[in-house]
């Protein structure tokens, strides 16, 4: 009798009816599908942590665009085009020949980022404050005179993304301008930095304001960012009512207690058993119920059935009104 040689798909199709027909997939059985880890997503960011940077640095871009605008008395806009983790070398691949890059400082990390601005808009910001309306220009490096100007505006950056920035902790301040071929240094070009990008907007012009930060800054931010947001979105709708819910189970100490006095240390010296000490409380003076401590309200002792009760009468706050 000749044997049968099987094809790979036919010895599929068995693998499968086996499976398909054993004891664990007969009482319905879900086994959980393997999928091989890929470390180079280790670190990325998280849908809550992308929604976090997009709310703060949303509130940054308004701010600047309002400042920008009426210090340079024109049409200004500033949106956020993009947050992303990539290696610091792929930032660098994106960065223009001609372009104007800036070192910023954070404190109190003492960690150095990197502020890209787009050329292109320097010479209508320089037009601008000259006096101009703010036409386009060529594409040139600039001026010491027009890089003392752009100085400015990345200080104004800086100012702007402090005041966004500020539930984070973290202060930015102009560092200096940077070389391209220094800018390497600043950051590992094999370091995943965290990258934001914002489109300006001008009459006549238009370009990117890129800022790249270091994985120190950019965990630290990411690890604050996520706390504050989970605090701020757990506590909404059905948790809101479970964690009420929960609240009410929570017992506390209370003690019915008649109000302070002070006694002389001649009343207290030679008390004994059986002795009837004097309070100077007229005898028709509430009790206190205390909860947790705090006095809450006026209140008499009773009697309900064989336990001791407590007939509130009025709050402290009105019995002191």
């Amino acid at each position: 009798m000749s044997e049968k040689t099987l094809k790979q798909d036919e010895i599929d199709a068995l693998f499968e009816a086996a499976r398909s027909s054993s004891p664990d997939s007969a009482h319905g059985e879900v086994r959980a599908r393997v999928v091989p880890y890929n470390f180079a997503s280790a670190g990325q960011i998280s849908t809550d942590q992308l929604r976090a940077i997009s709310m703060l640095n949303d509130l940054f871009a308004r701010n600047l665009t309002h400042n920008l605008a009426a210090w340079l008395r024109t049409r200004f806009q500033v949106n956020l085009v993009s947050a992303e983790q990539i290696q610091f070398n792929e930032f660098l691949l994106r960065i223009p020949e001609i372009s104007y890059v800036a070192s910023v400082r954070l404190e109190p990390l003492g960690a150095l980022s990197v502020l890209q601005l787009d050329l292109g808009l320097a010479p209508p910001i320089i037009d601008l404050l000259l006096g101009g309306d703010g036409k386009d220009g060529p594409l040139r490096e600039p001026t010491d005179i027009e890089e003392s100007i752009l100085g400015s505006v990345v200080e104004i950056v800086c100012r702007e993304l402090t005041i966004a920035w500020q539930q984070v902790g973290l202060s930015f301040s102009f560092d200096r301008r940077q070389m391209q071929t220094q800018v390497a240094r600043i950051i590992s070009v094999t370091e995943k930095a965290l990258c934001l990008s914002f489109e300006i907007r001008m009459p006549h012009s238009s370009g990117l304001l890129n800022l790249a930060f270091p994985a120190v800054v950019a965990n630290t931010i990411l690890r604050r960012l996520t706390s504050d947001w989970g605090r701020r979105s757990r506590h909404t709708g059905e948790n809101r009512a479970r964690i009420a819910s929960l609240a009410r189970r929570i017992r506390f100490g209370c003690a019915l207690q008649l109000p302070t006095v002070h006694l002389g240390a001649a009343a207290l010296e030679n008390l004994q058993p059986g002795d009837l000490l004097r309070l100077d409380l007229a005898a028709s003076t509430l009790s206190e119920w205390r909860v947790g401590g705090l006095p809450l309200h006026r209140a008499r002792p009773m009697r309900q059935g064989v336990q001791r009760a407590a007939q509130l009468e009025k709050a402290i706050g009105e019995a002191q009104g």
